[in-house]
């Protein structure tokens, strides 16, 4: 399983990108799909996830209200909108799945989570 993640650069405050995290098999088929990132020093953090069976979608509080995670699944692509963009969202964004279900409170573990993208930089600059 693969997961290519693309749509990253560098732009200004304010400015908006929107994130493609493109799948080898069905998205349908994962359990939650979703976004981290990681900024230099700093630990992974959660984003945002989509999952299939349970209501959502879920977003980290800095995002909420700015970002948007949404899924096509004719394309087997998971896409992070990302609105209002800020310096302190400059990080390496990676997307993950997990295969199977997840109890609602863990969405946001990285541990919880059995593939990886490659990550894409973001850059904000002020």
């Amino acid at each position: 399983v693969q997961l290519q993640a693309s749509g990253g650069g560098l732009v200004q405050a304010g400015d908006s990108l929107r994130l493609s995290c493109a799948a080898s098999r069905r998205t349908s088929n994962y359990g939650p799909v979703g976004w981290f990132r990681q900024a230099p020093g700093k630990e992974r953090e959660f984003v945002a996830a989509i999952d299939t069976w349970n209501s959502g979608p879920y977003y980290a509080g800095s995002v909420k209200g700015r970002f948007t995670i949404s899924r096509d699944n004719t394309k087997n692509t998971v896409y992070l909108e990302m609105n209002k963009l800020k310096p302190e969202d400059t990080a390496v964004y990676y997307c993950a799945a997990r295969d199977g279900r997840i109890i609602t409170s863990a969405i946001d573990r990285a541990e919880q989570y059995h593939y990886w993208g490659q990550g894409t930089q973001v850059t904000v600059s002020s």
